[in-house]
């Protein structure tokens, strides 16, 4: 299943704000973690916050497209 995020980072809580079924059937969800973005410390905590929300391993999410962007692509596999 691929996900579309956008990220903020340095929130006060990590938690997911919505989970929205765009047009097409892609699952699009705004997350905030507590991490900063720097040396892929946000990315890293989306990846554990995603693995809690689905229920899945973390080592089964990858991150698609991460770059510096706050929107992202992930992939879920199980």
């Amino acid at each position: 299943m691929k996900i579309f995020v956008k990220l903020t980072p340095n929130a006060r809580n990590a938690e997911v704000i919505s989970d929205e079924i765009d047009l097409l059937g892609a699952r699009i969800l705004k997350v905030k973690v507590n991490a900063p973005p720097v040396d892929g410390m946000a990315n890293e905590a989306l990846i554990e916050l995603l693995g809690d929300y689905f229920a899945v391993k973390k080592t089964s999410i990858k991150l698609l497209r991460v770059l510096t962007s706050r929107h992202k692509i992930g992939e879920i596999n199980n």
